[in-house]
């Protein structure tokens, strides 16, 4: 309950954001059907560019269609569900969420996610609001530098062991050594508006899925937000 509690708030914090992901398509469609229309009433009618335009009102209507069920899986507070399932591509649907509140703080977002990667085993739900926290916690820490650039950076890849490792790297002023251990403490945090939670349960999400997470410094300034999802044995692509 704590935790839909926790990925409900911070999806309350994007809403401007997803707002803004939803009535770009939107506005796209409007345009493109009066477009459309336009082709149909010329004399002769341009039947291909309206084929055209039409084509794109339905592209936009399905990735204003993929951005809302996006949104009501994170929304649902169900049982978890273990899955096997492609890391990166549930990544992607996360980053599709941010990337709206990434432009706004003049936040560059680069993915590096590894090809090849080997399904892993677990709630992807869960496994997303671990991503939704470091991400939006990145954002937050890159927009406080007034110089430098404010990037973020995403990757995926396989550690010594062969699980499957995720990293979340900004460039933002870093965390103080004295707090590198308790960030993951529940109840504390650094954010003067903070309530400390959005960590904490992002460990008790990892750590229930077998794998481990961990914060380090970045040279020369930003953080380094890693865990890892073991990957079971006999599983396939």
């Amino acid at each position: 309950m704590l935790a839909h509690a926790n990925r409900v708030t911070t999806m309350g914090h994007l809403a401007a954001s997803i707002c803004h992901e939803i009535r770009q398509p939107m506005t796209a469609n409007a345009v493109n059907a009066q477009a459309g229309l336009s082709w149909l009433s010329a004399r002769p009618p341009n039947l291909e560019e309206a084929r055209l335009a039409f084509d794109r009102i339905i592209d936009s209507a399905m990735r204003a269609g993929e951005i809302a069920t996006r949104i009501r899986g994170l929304f649902k507070n169900v049982p978890p569900c273990n899955e096997r399932l492609q890391i990166n591509e549930a990544i992607d649907e996360v980053i599709a969420l941010t990337r709206g509140e990434a432009d706004k703080h003049n936040v560059s977002i680069r993915m590096l996610l590894a090809d090849d990667l080997p399904l892993v085993e677990g709630d992807r739900v869960q496994l997303q609001q671990v991503m939704l926290n470091l991400v939006v916690n990145a954002i937050e820490a890159t927009s406080m530098i007034d110089q430098g650039p404010r990037e973020l950076t995403v990757s995926t890849g396989k550690d010594d062991t062969g699980n499957v490792n995720i990293a979340v790297l900004d460039s933002g002023p870093g965390v103080a050594p004295k707090n590198v251990e308790r960030l993951f403490e529940a109840f504390y945090t650094t954010k003067a508006a903070g309530m400390g939670m959005g960590l904490s349960i992002c460990r008790s999400i990892v750590e229930a899925h077998g794998g481990r997470i961990w914060v380090s410094a970045v040279v020369p300034h930003g953080a380094a937000f890693q865990f890892t999802i073991p990957v079971r044995r006999g599983n396939a692509r």
